[in-house]
C-alpha cells in the first residue's frame, strides 16, 4: 500500500473520503487507480482531478448513499452504480440495526485493501455477471439480538459461520466489534484475529478452488497433506477434541493450520498476503530500499527484518507483536508452493 497526494499537496491515506487540509471530496479513481481529489461538475458526474487523469466519474452507491465506501466508477459504467469492490456483495448487514453501518464500513475498507493486494500480485477474481468460475461473492450478516443490544449465538441454522464455499465468502459481522474480535481471539489463544486476517484467510480458499482443484493436487499433498483423507468434519472434530500436535511450530503457520491441509493452505496463503502487504506497504513508506518481488526469499527475509524492529516497537507501548509467525523452512516451503502458483498465474494472465 502506498499514500496519495490531493491537489493541495496534503497526503492522502487508502481509506480518505475528504481532504483534512483543503477539504475536497477525494475517491479511488479506477482510471488512475489511486485516490484523488474530486471535482464536481455540476451534473452529478465528477472528475478526477490528478494531474494526466481527468476521468468523469459518479461516486459509487455504497459512497454516496451509504457512507461504507470511498471507490468512484466511471460516468457510464453500467453495472447498477456499485464499484469494482462493492459489486462482490450479495449481502449486507441490516441497517435498521444500531451500529451495523458502522460494522459495514469495517468490512468493506478490509475487503477493499485485499482486493488492492490482489490486484497488486495480478490474480485473477471475478463475479458471476462475468462469467467467472467460480464467481467471487460476499455476504455479510449477523446473529443478534436486536432488542438486547447483545452478541448472542442463535438456534441451529440461524447462527452465521465465517467461512468459504464456493466462490461465497460469509462473514459474521460481529468481527467488526473490535471488543467482540478481542474475546474470541483470547478465548481461542490466536495471536491475532482481524478482519483483513479473515478476508486474507477465506481467499485462500477461494483461491485453492481457482488454482489447486483439479490441476496440482498431487503436489499439494506432498507438501500440505491428502485433502481427501481423513475427510475434513473428522480432522475438525479431532482437532477441537485434541488440538494441534505438540511440534507444530515447527512445520505449521498457526495451531489453527494443523486442523487440515485447506486451513494450512489457507493459513499459508494469508500469510503470503500479509508478507505482501507489509513489504509493499514498507516499501512505499521509504522504511526499506527496493524489493524483488518475484523472489520469496527476499520478501520473506525483510519481513523478518521489519518484524523483529516492529515486533519491539508495539512491545514498547504493551501491543501485541505486529509479527507474530515464526517462519521456520517448512513454514518457507509452503509459502514457496503458494508464491510459485501466483507467479504463474500472474504470467498466464
Amino acid at each position: 500500500m502506498r499514500t496519495f497526494t490531493c491537489v493541495c499537496g496534503q497526503t492522502l491515506f487508502f481509506e480518505n473520503t475528504g481532504c483534512e487540509a483543503c477539504g475536497r471530496e477525494v475517491c479511488w479513481c479506477p482510471s488512475c487507480r489511486a485516490i484523488a481529489a474530486l471535482e464536481a461538475r455540476g451534473d452529478g458526474t465528477f472528475a478526477c482531478a490528478n494531474a494526466g487523469c481527468g476521468a468523469i466519474l459518479v461516486k459509487c452507491a455504497n459512497y454516496a448513499n451509504e457512507n461504507v465506501c470511498n471507490r468512484c466508477l466511471p460516468a457510464d459504467a453500467v453495472n447498477a452504480g456499485l464499484c469494482d469492490a462493492c459489486r462482490f456483495n450479495r449481502t449486507i448487514p441490516d441497517l435498521t440495526i444500531a451500529g451495523n453501518r458502522e460494522r459495514w464500513a469495517e468490512l468493506e475498507a478490509a475487503k477493499r485493501r485485499l482486493l488492492y493486494t490482489l490486484d497488486f500480485l495480478r490474480l485473477p477474481y471475478g463475479a458471476a455477471a462475468d462469467g467467472f468460475s467460480p464467481p467471487l461473492a460476499f455476504d455479510f450478516k449477523a446473529d443478534i439480538i436486536p432488542e438486547e443490544g447483545l452478541w448472542r449465538w442463535m438456534g441451529k441454522g440461524e447462527r452465521v459461520y465465517t467461512g468459504h464455499a464456493d466462490g461465497k465468502i460469509t462473514i459474521n459481522i460481529r468481527e467488526a466489534d473490535s471488543v467482540e474480535r478481542e474475546k474470541l481471539r483470547v478465548d481461542l489463544g490466536e495471536a491475532h484475529r482481524t478482519l483483513i486476517g479473515h478476508f486474507r484467510h477465506e481467499i485462500g480458499h477461494y483461491y485453492w478452488d481457482l488454482l489447486v482443484r483439479g490441476r496440482c493436487e498431487d503436489d499439494f499433498k506432498a507438501l500440505f497433506g491428502d485433502h481427501e483423507n481423513p475427510p475434513y468434519q473428522e480432522a475438525m472434530a479431532r482437532h477441537y477434541r485434541e488440538g494441534p500436535p505438540p511440534d507444530w511450530k515447527d512445520r505449521f503457520v498457526s495451531a489453527y493450520a494443523t486442523m487440515h491441509p485447506w486451513e494450512d493452505w489457507a493459513e499459508t496463503f494469508a500469510l503470503y498476503l500479509d508478507i505482501t502487504s507489509v513489504v509493499d506497504t514498507a516499501v512505499n513508506m521509504g522504511l526499506i530500499g527496493p524489493v524483488d518481488f518475484a523472489d520469496l526469499l527476499a520478501m520473506v527475509g525483510r519481513y523478518r527484518q521489519l518484524g523483529l524492529v516492529l515486533n519491539e516497537l508495539n512491545r514498547e507501548m504493551g501491543l501485541i507483536d505486529i509479527v507474530p509467525e515464526v517462519l521456520h523452512a517448512a513454514v518457507v516451503e509452503k509459502l514457496g508452493f503458494v508464491h510459485g502458483l501466483v507467479r504463474q498465474t500472474a504470467a498466464a494472465g
